[in-house]
């Protein structure tokens, strides 16, 4: 998908549009859109992608509300507000001296503060943080909770280095990092690569240089310095609560089905859990070097060798197979070629292209909720749609840890611990509001409620009359 808009941004008659479904005009519209869009912001396919995967459904209502063409706040809400760069030098336990590029996108801060995690990983660059700060901004907009979209993080790689190493990068990237954050201006959190190791020595440094605690500054902290309950497991819960969700509203239920999962970080692992909580058989997770099989699903005793495993020993899933009883590890291998009735992919941006996507249709797919940021080419979502699989997009499945987010900046505002339980069931309940928001704007195709036009119109709408609400700024 990225790759064709990019090429398509050299010809005169770029079709991004093609295949959508529409009128004439509304096609156009779209290709006229994109193109601006390519043209400002060369290269930076990422980006170019999530802005067509929005755009491609909110067009036509855009077209139909004139108050919003007139103030062209498409054109504005694809501008971020600013892009921090900055350099962060840090020395490994060899004495060597290191420089890695840091970043702070700040995208939107219609609905309130800019919120949004910091990604560690080689793979960081302005177009990746711009994409994740475009869609945190509506994700935000649809948990209801004051905060708006931001994103940042740096070009480290925290794999193999000692805890010495990732606290002085840490503290390197607050010195620079804690000029441009608050609790009314910006509140960042963890993202790949940025776990409760490094939310505490963030969070450190920011205390010794701010010379004052405030804890609503980071969220994702540990419970003894101002953390919620149930964070580290917020996202992976709350995009099985959006799928049972989705499920019950089709007739279904998660219970007796069988589920494939991708990634093994806190979303796929706490996915796994809430998943067997609800009856399903869970039967894959996977890392960057391959998947680990579990034909007849995990039990709670190889759950808890997973997490032994990924969070206290951090070591790779072939360990984790070796050590589980019935699991089997597939070096190189996608975890989606194994026939499942719902997919959670929670691993990474494309990790599903259109010809997986056709693989999982074929083996009688019926359910995908993107517990991942855009784990799926525009084209692979595409083919799953048209093949009437419910589709749940990112934006509102896996909201739930943003939400979560929001719900332990009210306890650090309040000077207050909420129960493990309380935090749960208002966790849902924000979940089940963004299902229901989605219904409310979705269109209904052959029986199937089209969840990513739902929650993308329902976003739109409410950020867009915030910016309208405070004029041309």
């Amino acid at each position: 998908m990225s790759e064709t808009l990019a090429r398509s941004a050299s010809q005169p008659k770029a079709k991004y549009a093609a295949g959508i479904a529409g009128g004439g005009n509304v096609v156009r519209e779209i290709d006229h859109f994109m193109q601006g869009v390519v043209n400002r912001n060369p290269h930076e396919t990422e980006f170019h992608q999530a802005v067509f995967e929005f755009v491609e459904t909110v067009m036509p209502y855009y077209l139909d509300h004139r108050k919003y063409m007139d103030a062209r706040i498409l054109e504005r809400m694809t501008e971020p507000d600013r892009i921090v760069s900055f350099r962060v030098t840090w020395e490994d336990d060899q004495g060597v001296p290191h420089a890695n590029k840091g970043f702070r996108v700040q995208f939107n801060s219609s609905m309130g503060p800019y919120k949004g995690g910091l990604r560690f990983d080689p793979s960081v660059n302005a177009s990746i943080l711009k994409f994740l700060g475009f869609e945190q901004t509506f994700k935000n907009a649809l948990t209801r909770l004051p905060m708006g979209g931001g994103k940042g993080g740096a070009n480290f790689n925290p794999k193999g280095r000692s805890d010495a190493e990732i606290m002085r990068f840490c503290h390197s990237m607050m010195t620079e990092l804690h000029r441009h954050i608050g609790e009314s201006v910006d509140v960042p959190a963890g993202d790949i690569g940025v776990g409760a190791r490094e939310i505490g020595y963030l969070f450190g440094k920011y205390k010794q240089l701010a010379h004052f605690y405030t804890g609503g500054v980071i969220t994702g902290k540990g419970i003894p310095y101002g953390g919620s309950e149930i964070r580290k497991e917020a996202t992976g819960y709350g995009v099985v609560v959006f799928t049972e969700e989705m499920l019950k509203k089709h007739g279904k239920t998660m219970n007796g089905k069988t589920v494939a999962i991708s990634g093994s970080g806190n979303v796929a692992i706490y996915a796994v859990q809430r998943a067997m909580r609800m009856g399903a058989k869970v039967v894959t997770v996977s890392d960057s070097r391959g998947f680990a099989h579990v034909p007849n699903g995990f039990t709670d005793e190889s759950f808890a060798v997973l997490q032994d495993v990924k969070e206290n020993r951090r070591e790779s899933l072939a360990k984790f197979a070796s050590e589980a009883r019935g699991a089997t590890y597939h070096a190189g291998k996608s975890p989606w070629t194994v026939p499942c009735d719902v997919g959670l992919p929670c691993a990474t941006q494309n990790e599903i292209d259109e010809q997986m996507a056709a693989t999982m249709v074929k083996n009688g797919i019926m359910c995908l909720s993107e517990g991942a940021n855009m784990p799926l080419t525009a084209q692979a979502i595409h083919v799953l749609k048209d093949a009437d699989v419910i589709f749940g997009p990112a934006k509102a499945a896996n909201a739930g840890g943003v939400g979560c987010s929001g719900l332990e900046q009210a306890q650090n505002a309040q000077r207050l611990s909420w129960t493990r339980d309380q935090v749960e069931q208002e966790l849902e309940r924000i979940m089940r509001s963004i299902h229901e928001q989605c219904v409310e704007y979705a269109p209904v195709r052959s029986g199937i409620v089209d969840y990513q036009t739902g929650a993308n119109v329902s976003s739109f709408a409410r950020v867009a009359d915030a910016m309208l609400a405070f004029g041309y700024i």
